[in-house]
């Protein structure tokens, strides 16, 4: 058994029990109902009901067959209250209902390799949302001018709150999606990737959306509103990329302004991450009826057209209101939650760890490498340590808020460890090449960085994702020695720290002595997520 295995099994002793449920398990494990197929295509319709507040549609779910089988019983996710119907003239297929799952029985045998097909109808009032993006659902509200603004947000609670869909975050349709979404005549229909069709009948408009690159389920998203469209092109490391606006009508000039964060900020992020993911489908912007989502290509934003998180500062420093942190930080997840997806919600941190450092990188392009370490820094005051950032495996469970801002604080941590800025960049444009549109695990990222930097990481991610304990350096200076150790800390936690600008020290949890090259009170990077405290 490897140490990094045995630590996680003593430390899941100290956290809090839950209870969980068959539901949960099935909600977010590879159960038998889900390991023999993959999804490759979704071909769905949706036409929301403004005044009903409910939507109806249809989805044709293409899949293969990865293992041979009898006689198999598929599992299709759709949360109540909505409803169903199985098209289908096969009478060895039959469809049952229990609570937020549809069983698809069968009485036939499947062969590796072979691809098939289910169309399931849907309709119903949805799940409502109460406080998008935090609590999902949709979200049926009204513009400025009392015309109807839709969308929906479902990171949390899945796209099967309003479609039926295999909802596993390790499972995405590696051929894309096609989303037809039918609106009143007045309204304009937004959804992923570019409009490959604008019809118009029965005094509906008829808008078609395509994405021809894999999506995770919870991107999948419409929405509806008074829209009108802009567009630009940036010239980036592979070519044209295609931007596209869509925003409320009377917010044009606004947006027009406020988007030209758009080209630096791709500037930025393809220098530190590689190239933006998803050429083929383009980037867009579209204005919501909440704060913001990273929904792949079709990236929601309502964060009233001002910088900040909604005109303030999250990290009290005022380095943040150089800029739209929505747009900033909802676009990082285009590398980090759509390229590289986590195959289990436990893992979410790789999505919001990387992406919330992502803004303290923009900022050192953007800005300046003083201004990106004072907002990295500055972050850590929202930092909880109340529970593990990592969760329960297989039941749909997140952990802790920290693997935003303690996330982002580890790997600025390692960046420090690593010691070359250059190194650091190749490692993070490696991990955009290496697991460029795949589902992957907290072990994988770990492996990576521990390979490509030389450096054996484990007890650092052990320390900032597996327990709630911040490293304390204790140490004593008298004259020209420096007496120091770890509490605090994991077993055999190796943090090497810089102190006076340039020497180095190693600490461990036993007491050590360096002699200081001068008398003057040592002085400690605050670049690492370290606390330091002076003892007698």
């Amino acid at each position: 058994m490897r140490k990094t295995t045995l630590l996680i099994i003593l430390l899941s002793g100290l956290l809090p029990a839950q209870n969980f449920t068959k539901q949960d398990t099935l909600k977010g494990s590879d159960t038998h109902f889900r390991n023999f197929w993959d999804v490759k295509k979704y071909e769905l319709s949706v036409e929301p009901n403004f005044n009903e507040k409910s939507v109806s549609g249809s989805n044709k779910i293409t899949f293969e067959i990865t293992q041979e089988v009898q006689n198999p019983v598929f599992q299709i996710d759709l949360q109540q209250p909505m409803a169903y119907r199985l098209i289908s003239d096969d009478s060895k297929l039959s469809a049952r209902r229990e609570g937020d799952f549809i069983f698809i029985e069968t009485k036939k045998s499947y062969k590796k390799g072979e691809t098939h097909t289910f169309t399931i109808d849907y309709w119903g009032q949805p799940v409502i949302a109460k406080n998008a993006p935090w609590d999902g659902g949709w979200v049926f509200a009204k513009d400025a001018n009392g015309n109807p603004f839709v969308s929906v947000a479902q990171e949390g609670i899945g796209a099967s709150v309003w479609l039926p869909i295999k909802d596993l975050w390790s499972d995405e349709p590696d051929e894309g999606i096609v989303m037809k979404i039918i609106t009143p005549k007045d309204l304009t229909g937004v959804g992923n990737g570019r409009l490959i069709s604008k019809t118009t009948e029965n005094d509906k408009n008829i808008f078609v959306w395509e994405v021809k690159n894999p999506i995770n389920a919870y991107s999948i998203v419409p929405s509806v509103g008074k829209y009108v469209n802009f567009k630009d092109i940036y010239d980036g490391e592979k070519g044209k990329l295609d931007l596209d606006y869509w925003v409320l009508d009377y917010n044009l000039d606004k947006a027009r302004k406020q988007f030209k964060q758009v080209k630096p900020m791709m500037q930025a992020f393809e220098y530190w991450f590689g190239p933006y993911p998803f050429y083929e489908d383009s980037y867009k912007l579209v204005e919501t009826p909440y704060l913001g989502m990273e929904h792949q290509s079709n990236v929601a934003y309502g964060n009233g057209y001002e910088n900040g998180y909604l005109g303030r500062d999250l990290s009290g420093t005022g380095v943040g209101l150089n800029w739209d942190f929505i747009i900033i930080h909802e676009t990082g997840h285009e590398w980090f939650a759509n390229s590289i997806t986590a195959k289990d919600q436990a893992d979410m941190w790789i999505h919001e760890g990387f992406t919330s450092y992502s803004e303290t990188l923009f900022t050192e392009k953007y800005m300046d490498k003083a201004s990106a370490e004072k907002y990295v820094q500055g972050i850590r005051r929202n930092i909880a340590n109340d529970i593990p950032i990592i969760g329960t495996y297989g039941v749909r469970n997140e952990g802790s808020g920290d693997m935003y801002y303690k996330g982002a604080n580890m790997l600025h941590t390692i960046r420090q460890i690593i010691g070359n800025d250059d190194k650091f960049r190749q490692i993070l444009r490696g991990l955009g090449k290496e697991f460029y549109h795949q589902t992957v695990t907290t072990q994988q990222i770990e492996n990576y960085f521990s390979r490509h930097s030389g450096i054996d990481l484990s007890s650092i991610f052990n320390q900032y994702l597996r327990t709630t304990k911040v490293p304390v350096l204790e140490y004593s200076q008298r004259g020209n020695e420096l007496n120091f150790r770890y509490t605090n800390a994991v077993e055999n936690l190796h943090i090497p720290l810089k102190i006076n600008d340039f020497q180095m020290i190693t600490p461990t949890d036993k007491w050590q002595t360096v002699r200081l090259m001068n008398l003057q009170p040592v002085q400690f990077d605050d670049n690492y997520y370290v606390k330091y405290q002076s003892v007698k």
